[in-house]
């Protein structure tokens, strides 16, 4: 009896689902109808305030170039990419109106114009507007503890929102990695988009890293410890990699830094057709005018390390390593490392306070030295006198500074992985340009090495590695990034 009445209620439940299937599709429907019609009122209702503003400069419609990067007057690679990209645009294309969107909100446009000129040695030769955007905060990765991929995702889509209704241009470019942006001003800003991505939000390797439950920066321990939630975060990160392909291959051109990046962004967008691979512009020239000489410091020898000081860049690597070649060399006091970056906010600057703390601990505080938003002429100085040039980041999507030591005859010692293992510090001819490494013991070991070739070996090397930069000239970025953004202007 009981299981007949249980079958009743089965039947009756399943009955009154199946009722509301077609007033719920009608629903769906309708919503979804409504959904596509007020977005396209939106887009019109920008494009004629596009139009009213165009008819505003001097009766003329003018092609509007904007480029969304939040972070614009940081000191990093990026930036010198986007500085660059303007340079050569305004060169080919004098007569646009050229737009940044910016969070930038403590400085003003001449300041940050200024701060291009001070650490790349890029000056613009015509005027830029800056907008700028008050909801920088929305992609900060401290505004989300967890599921920070999703979170940044989202608030950049609120950040890029904000940057439309302020200005729409014709041509948009996400040069800072955006991706779910893209979508927002094709479809809904009518503008033809291009992005160029320095590195993929996720990629197949932090899949793998979740999935073989690896501990990292981006895989707390508590989470690849423990068998559930690993495969909790392995389903949230295959969903968020399918998501970020469908608004990536919403770009009309793709523009990638590197081997590594390209093979992941083929995998992840599929807009091969598309994509190409723009190597970031480095001042190679510059760097290339720095006499090529067995490097001294009074007395002993100087390492390098350059790069922003973000969680990624693995500095904690570079200083226990160091403290390793200490332990192993004799003249250990005649050493000294000095940490070149930029700070962008105070979590940066949080780091840089644990990374003295950790010098102290390991009790090497005297012989480490942090040079922090220095200017261009300081950072060349420091590599004309360095024997050694250090780099740390698993993964590096490219690698300016890894570019910049070899160009600056600074011997190489790089991650075994991305950029520099593919496309940086490989052989010119068949010789050596420079070393690779990736645990503390390998890294020490290298170094030590390094210390123990004579003069005559070194400047080889470092001829080899000079010889085999121009490719990364800013030279060879415009003629390959114009030709790339090209079909963005037919």
């Amino acid at each position: 009896m009981a299981a007949a009445e249980s079958g009743w209620c089965l039947c009756e439940l399943l009955r009154f689902f199946y009722s509301l299937f077609l007033p719920g599709l009608i629903v769906c429907g309708t919503l979804c109808i409504c959904l596509v019609i007020v977005l396209w009122e939106i887009r019109l209702l920008l494009q004629r305030k596009k139009k009213s503003m165009s008819s505003r400069q001097n009766g003329k419609n003018k092609m509007v170039i904007a480029f969304l990067h939040p972070y614009c007057n940081a000191g990093g690679g990026g930036e010198r990419v986007l500085w660059c990209a303007l340079r050569a645009l305004q060169k080919k294309y004098p007569e646009a109106v050229y737009v940044v969107y910016t969070g930038d909100v403590n400085f003003s446009g001449q300041q940050i114009l200024e701060g291009a000129f001070r650490r790349f040695n890029i000056r613009l030769t015509r005027p830029v507007q800056f907008v700028f955007l008050r909801k920088r905060y929305l992609v900060e990765d401290s505004l989300y503890p967890h599921f920070t991929l999703l979170g940044q995702s989202l608030g950049s889509i609120f950040l890029g929102w904000e940057a439309l209704m302020q200005c729409v241009p014709d041509i948009y470019i996400d040069s800072m990695g955006y991706a779910f942006t893209l979508p927002l001003f094709k479809y809904i800003g009518g503008c033809r988009v291009g992005s160029y991505v320095h590195y993929p939000t996720i990629s197949t390797d932090m899949l793998s890293v979740v999935k073989n439950q690896n501990a990292g920066f981006n895989n707390a321990a508590f989470i690849s410890r423990n068998l559930f939630l690993s495969k909790v975060k392995l389903i949230y990160y295959y969903l968020f990699a399918f998501i970020y392909g469908l608004v990536g291959s919403c770009s009309d051109v793709v523009m990638v830094n590197s081997s590594w990046t390209l093979n992941h962004i083929l995998s992840l967008w599929k807009v091969g057709n598309c994509t190409n691979i723009v190597y970031p512009p480095c001042d190679v020239q510059t760097f290339l005018d720095i006499p090529l000489h067995e490097k001294k410091m009074t007395p002993g020898h100087l390492l390098v390390s350059v790069g922003q000081f973000r969680p990624e860049k693995n500095h904690p690597l570079q200083i226990r390593a160091f403290a390793k070649l200490l332990n192993k060399v004799a003249e250990s006091s005649s050493l000294k490392l000095v940490l070149i970056g930029g700070c962008r906010n105070k979590e940066d600057e949080l780091r840089v306070n644990q990374l003295r703390r950790l010098s102290e601990d390991l009790g090497v505080q005297e012989d480490v030295e942090f040079k922090i938003n220095i200017p261009f002429d300081e950072l060349k100085n420091y590599l004309s006198e360095a024997t050694i040039g250090l780099h740390t980041m698993w993964n590096e999507h490219f690698g300016i500074g890894v570019v910049e030591c070899m160009a600056a005859g600074t011997i190489i010692l790089a991650h075994n992985s991305g950029g520099p293992k593919l496309d940086i510090v490989v052989p010119h001819e068949g010789d050596v340009t420079g070393f690779l490494a990736e645990s503390e013991d390998g890294y020490a070991e290298a170094m030590a090495h390094i210390l123990s070739m004579s003069a005559e070996e070194r400047l080889q090397i470092r001829k080899n590695a000079r010889a085999s930069v121009s490719r990364f000239s800013e030279q060879e970025f415009e003629v390959t990034f114009l030709s790339s953004v090209e079909k963005l202007f037919k």
